[in-house]
C-alpha cells in the first residue's frame, strides 16, 4: 500500500498531519530526493542521500541523520508498503516554528511518501517525446536540490499546455537543463550536455548515463551549447529518475533528426535497463 511518513512515525496518505508553521509549507524551506526502486532494490541509493546531504549543507540545514539513519529509514518504508517498484520522496525541512525568516531553535522535519512508481508508457519510450525552449528563470543555485519549484512548474505547465512533455530552459542563450531532467544532444556521435556548475542540478540519473557512455565507447563531451545547436543536433534525450533515459523528437515543432529515438538514445537505455536488471 501506499503510505507516508513523518517525524517518526508512519501516516495514510490521507492523514492530516503537517501543521500549519511547518517551514516547508510556509517558505519553502527544505530539501528533499526522490529514490526509484525496481523490484524492490533501489538504484544509486547512496548518491542520492550524499546529494541530499549536500544540499541540506548548502542551506544550512542542521541534519543529525546519517546516510545509513536514512537509508534504514528508506528501507524499512519500502518493506512495509509492500510495493516493489516504488518512488520514494524523503523531504528535509528546516522543522516546524511560528513564522520568521530568521533560522529558528527547533529540530528538522522529515518526510518521506512511497509511491507505486508510473514508468514512462512504452508508446512514448518507443516513439520519444516533444518540448518546448522556455527562458530559464530560476535562481542561483539549481545544484541545490530544494523545495522552492515555482519556476520549474511553469515552465512545466507551459509545455504541458502546449502538449509537450517537457521544457528545456535557456539562460543567456545557451542551454541549462529542464524543468525536471538533464538534457543532452547528440551530434557526429558525441553526446554532448551542459558541465555540472551552480546553475543545473548535478542528476543522479546524469551519472548513470555518463558511466553507461564510457561502456558503450561513446564519447561524453561537458560543454555549453546553444539554443541552435540544440534545434540542429542528430539526436536529443533528457534523463530523470523517473524518466530515466527518454528521447525528445520534437523541440517548439522543429523535428529533431529523423523525428524518431535515434541509436544513441536507444543503445543508452538498453544499458540502463541492463544496469537495473543487475541491482
Amino acid at each position: 500500500m501506499e503510505l507516508g511518513y513523518i517525524n517518526g512515525r508512519f501516516v495514510g496518505l490521507d492523514e492530516l498531519v503537517l501543521p500549519i508553521d511547518e517551514r516547508g509549507h510556509q517558505f519553502g524551506d527544505g530539501v528533499y530526493e526522490v529514490i526509484r526502486f525496481y523490484d524492490g532494490k533501489p538504484f544509486m541509493l547512496e548518491e542520492h542521500l550524499e546529494r541530499l546531504i549536500r544540499s541540506a549543507k548548502a542551506i544550512k540545514l542542521p541534519v543529525k541523520e546519517s546516510l545509513a539513519d536514512f537509508t534504514e529509514l528508506i528501507i524499512s518504508a519500502v518493506e512495509k508498503s509492500e510495493i516493489k517498484n516504488c518512488n520514494v520522496y524523503l523531504q528535509i525541512t528546516r522543522g516546524i516554528a511560528t513564522r520568521n525568516h530568521l533560522f529558528p531553535d527547533a529540530p528538522v522535519s522529515i518526510t518521506m511518501t512511497v509511491r507505486h512508481a508510473n514508468p514512462i508508457p512504452n508508446e512514448k519510450r518507443e516513439k520519444g517525446v516533444d518540448a518546448i525552449t522556455h527562458p530559464d528563470e530560476r535562481w542561483a543555485n539549481c545544484y541545490i536540490k530544494s523545495l522552492n519549484l515555482l519556476p520549474n512548474i511553469l515552465a512545466k505547465q507551459t509545455a504541458f499546455e502546449q502538449g509537450c512533455h517537457e521544457a528545456i530552459l535557456i539562460k543567456d542563450g545557451y542551454i541549462t537543463e529542464g524543468t525536471s531532467s538533464n538534457v543532452y544532444i547528440v551530434q557526429g556521435g558525441e553526446i554532448i550536455t551542459t558541465p555540472l556548475t551552480n546553475q543545473i542540478l548535478p542528476g543522479i540519473t546524469r551519472m548513470a548515463v555518463k558511466k553507461l557512455a564510457s561502456e558503450l565507447n561513446i564519447p561524453f563531451v561537458e560543454k555549453h551549447f546553444t539554443t541552435a545547436e540544440l534545434m540542429e543536433a542528430d539526436e536529443i534525450f533528457i534523463t530523470s529518475t523517473t524518466a530515466e533515459v527518454l528521447a525528445i523528437v520534437k523541440v517548439d515543432g522543429n523535428i529533431i533528426g529523423s523525428g524518431t529515438p535515434g541509436e544513441v538514445v536507444t543503445r543508452l537505455h538498453q544499458q540502463f535497463q541492463k544496469m537495473v536488471e543487475a541491482l
